[in-house]
């Protein structure tokens, strides 16, 4: 991984995906953001995660790529307030039709 230093900053040149996971078991969401989504879910399957071991097996709900951690943090905040979770919830179909949003930009 190649990392720059930018006024004291550091800079990564690397890309984050956000993703929602759906427990399978009781269809609460969790959301979060990782440099590799297949080994991320692999660790949530796998129980290696304390926060989502309970709750097995996870798929995959959505995802969205974004440039760099700060953003995939600032996504994330997004996802996991009543606004991002309720349209997570309407993806998958919980709330009654007619309550759909667009998703918003970046």
């Amino acid at each position: 991984m190649q990392v720059r230093v930018l006024l004291g900053v550091q800079i990564d040149n690397q890309m984050y995906t956000v993703y929602a996971i759906l427990s399978q078991k009781d269809g609460r969401i969790y959301v979060g953001f990782t440099s590799n989504i297949e080994k991320r879910l692999k660790e949530h399957n796998a129980g290696t995660t304390k926060s989502t071991k309970g709750f097995r097996p996870w798929e995959l709900l959505y995802t969205e790529v974004v440039k760099d951690r700060v953003t995939a943090r600032k996504r994330e905040v997004y996802w996991k307030s009543g606004t991002g979770k309720e349209q997570l919830k309407e993806l998958k179909g919980y709330l009654p039709a007619g309550r759909e949003q667009e998703f918003p930009k970046l």
